[in-house]
């Protein structure tokens, strides 16, 4: 197993289709980068008070970082019938700067506005590092990763306190709760011999000598 720093990330893209899709998702990662990163944070859909729950969320996981937000208002769920709009919103934040990490959904979700915006992410990011993150959800297209990020104890509950602080319009569905995050991040540690970990997909990468 071949470990890879967060120490010298300096700069992120986080790409999401909803509001609340790159905290349950990436959370720990957030949490795990160095205090002096810059973050642009793009949704493609939400409501204005959804997405001042995200930009409340970005400020928590985040609270040393430059944030610059790029909130968007495309119909939910709809996201492959406005695949232009879609397309222009994911090359507008690439033109923006090259960050070294680009979070995105991933290209075989289930969801149809999550798998839109992983394809999208790896043809505009083409000189960044793109890890391609997992939601858990009713349609049960959890798979194989190949890419951890181990979270200690303390960073995986303090991620699920993050969520629930900020996002109490999601606080009624079902699935929302700790047993859920925990749930995964679990499995996801025992995976990579970490307590808990989140686990991402790299489609391709460069190495560098």
């Amino acid at each position: 197993m071949i470990g890879f720093s967060l120490a010298g990330v300096r700069s992120v893209v986080a790409l999401g289709a909803h509001p609340d899709d790159i905290e349950i998702a990436a959370g720990g990662l957030l949490l795990s980068l160095p205090p002096a990163v810059t973050v642009h944070y793009v949704l493609a859909t939400g409501v204005p008070s959804r997405q001042d729950e995200a930009r409340a969320a970005a400020a928590a996981f985040l609270p040393s970082a430059t944030l610059t937000f790029a909130l968007h208002g495309l119909p939910d769920g709809r996201l492959p019938a406005h695949w232009d709009e879609a397309k222009a919103i994911v090359e507008a934040a690439a033109r923006l700067f090259t960050p070294d990490v680009v979070l995105a959904p991933a290209p075989d979700d289930a969801h149809q506005d999550h798998r839109l915006l992983g394809s999208l992410a790896s043809t505009a990011f083409r000189d960044s590092l793109v890890l391609h993150y997992e939601i858990p959800k009713w349609d049960g297209d959890l798979g194989r990763r190949n890419v951890y990020v181990p979270l200690t104890a303390e960073q995986g509950r303090r991620k699920v306190a993050l969520l629930h602080e900020h996002f109490p319009s999601q606080k009624d569905r079902d699935w929302w709760d700790d047993e859920v995050f925990l749930g995964l991040a679990r499995l996801r540690g025992m995976e990579c011999r970490s307590h808990y970990a989140e686990a991402y997909t790299v489609t391709k990468s460069v190495l560098t000598f």
